[in-house]
């Protein structure tokens, strides 16, 4: 079984990809910004970015028929990796308990300027 999870972005057309592919019992979630159709959520914060992305992701994984429990990697994407206590934060928020393994790195830039994170996800559904 392989389903495809899309967010009705016209940039995945154009460029080619889903927001989440579940094949079997795994599920990845494509990397995730703070973008809300044109519009970003969150400038200038990347506390409040990373609370949207993961929103986000969740909701992708319900479409899935997952859920953030079933996550078992979190990457992370940042522009400023000094920020890295905020984004944390929001991680330990939605993953306290769930404790799946996570990086987080450092990128030169993202698709926008603007976005300071950008966030994949694998969950296996059990």
């Amino acid at each position: 079984m392989k389903k495809k999870i899309s967010s009705g972005s016209p940039w995945e057309d154009i460029v080619g990809y889903s927001r989440a592919i579940r094949t079997g019992n795994i599920v990845e979630v494509a990397g995730t910004t703070a973008m809300d159709g044109d519009e970003l959520i969150g400038k200038g914060d990347i506390y409040a970015q990373t609370v949207f992305v993961f929103k986000k992701i969740e909701k992708a994984l319900q479409e899935a028929g997952a859920s953030l429990n079933d996550v078992v990697r979190t990457r992370m994407f940042v522009t400023d990796i000094s920020q890295w206590e905020e984004v944390g934060k929001a991680h330990g928020e939605f993953f306290k308990t769930i404790k799946p393994v996570a990086t987080m790195v450092e990128v030169n830039r993202l698709i926008n300027d603007d976005l300071l994170i950008e966030i994949e996800v694998t969950a296996i559904i059990e």
